[in-house]
């Protein structure tokens, strides 16, 4: 059965075919897409003026951008030559909801063209090129938000003792395109177009955070009946972070961008959504992360070996690096500075070591072989 966590190789697996190598590459390969483009954004939010920052920021944008149309051609051919094997990935309930890393992935480099890329592409083509890669990725977003926990009731219901955080990624979905959403409104025509974009985004927020609100729940429950997750699966509880962190960053932009595009009691109140909000659920993102960190340490110590669930120590990180920039902004505090500034440096360091891990297991073969029972 193919797990959550990217198994090893088995010995002597060679490639009878170029596309055969690509018969184990499922959905969760996405997130390395995620966790590049999350570095390149959150880099570009940082207090003060580093030198170099921002060229940095564009060139990891650059790299997520080709890593995406690669991925996606190679997934491609997966489901041209492998249908079998994308079927049970879709039947398989640790790895069905991956999907909505395809979805992040697309928002998530789409945003970074007009945070980053446009110095470097030009405005009309990082327009031009957010605005497919919002659409293709927010519609995608939605179809995983219903069809993978109706596939989840449906065709493989598991116990409590089955409930992990990954279950969480096809509903964060939404939640990505309502905080990258809004970076559109300005190009729209004023008015109805405007508005009817901002409050697609916040209903996004909404339908994501509710159903964020009704899987917490089940998980932490899991964990306090039944124990700590299996090592290899040990780094999806960094997954909790993306919809605090996201969710933060998302209203933030909502009173960012409000202003002239709703009503003033409105555009107003949404500001002090932004901190009513923000706030609470940055303080519990941080006792997560001690949470999740304290148990990840627990694991290593006792043999965790690198698989493609570190990712996870990306891409949530990096959304709580967003949120943390956008309280800074709102309240001007130099503690929301200091937080976004050390979370960036835990996200750097967890990318580097995820990408070089990823980087050797390729070249070795190990990460594409076929997965041990």
């Amino acid at each position: 059965m193919v797990t959550a966590a990217q198994p090893l190789a088995l010995p002597g697996t060679r490639a009878r075919r170029p596309h055969a190598a690509l018969r184990h590459l499922g959905p969760n390969w996405y997130a390395g897409v995620m966790g590049t483009a999350i570095v390149a954004t959150a880099g570009a939010g940082l207090p003060g003026d580093v030198p170099g920052l921002s060229t940095v920021c564009a060139a990891v944008w650059a790299l997520a951008l080709t890593l995406l149309a690669v991925l996606l051609g190679a997934r491609t051919l997966h489901w041209a030559h492998h249908r079998d094997q994308a079927r049970a990935h879709l039947r398989d309930p640790a790895v069905a909801p991956f999907y909505g890393c395809l979805a992040m992935a697309l928002v998530a480099v789409g945003g970074g063209a007009l945070v980053v890329g446009e110095a470097w592409i030009g405005t009309r083509a990082a327009l031009a090129l957010d605005v497919v890669l919002f659409t293709a990725g927010t519609a995608v977003a939605l179809t995983a938000a219903v069809a993978v926990p109706y596939l989840l009731v449906t065709r493989h219901p598991a116990g409590a003792a089955a409930a992990t955080p990954v279950w969480l990624l096809p509903v964060v979905a939404p939640m990505v395109s309502a905080a990258a959403g809004p970076l559109l409104v300005p190009h729209l025509p004023p008015g109805q177009a405007r508005e009817s974009l901002l409050l697609a985004c916040v209903a996004m927020f909404g339908l994501s955070l509710l159903a964020t609100a009704l899987m917490l729940p089940a998980i932490f429950a899991r964990l306090l009946t039944s124990g700590p997750l299996p090592a290899a699966l040990t780094p999806a509880l960094f997954l909790v972070l993306g919809p605090l962190g996201q969710s933060t960053t998302a209203t933030d932009k909502f009173a960012r961008y409000a202003p002239g595009v709703v009503p003033d009691p409105y555009a107003q109140g949404f500001g002090v959504l932004a901190l009513l909000y923000g706030v609470p659920v940055m303080g519990f993102a941080l006792l997560w992360l001690g949470l999740a960190g304290a148990m990840v340490l627990r694991a290593r110590r006792r043999g965790m070996g690198f698989t493609m669930t570190w990712w996870a120590f990306t891409f949530p990180v990096g959304t709580c690096v967003t949120g943390a920039e956008g309280l800074a902004r709102r309240t001007g505090l130099a503690a929301f500075d200091g937080l976004a500034v050390v979370l960036y440096a835990v996200l750097v360091a967890a990318w580097a070591v995820a990408a070089v891990r990823t980087g050797r297991g390729l070249l070795s073969g190990e990460l594409l072989a076929a997965p041990r029972r």
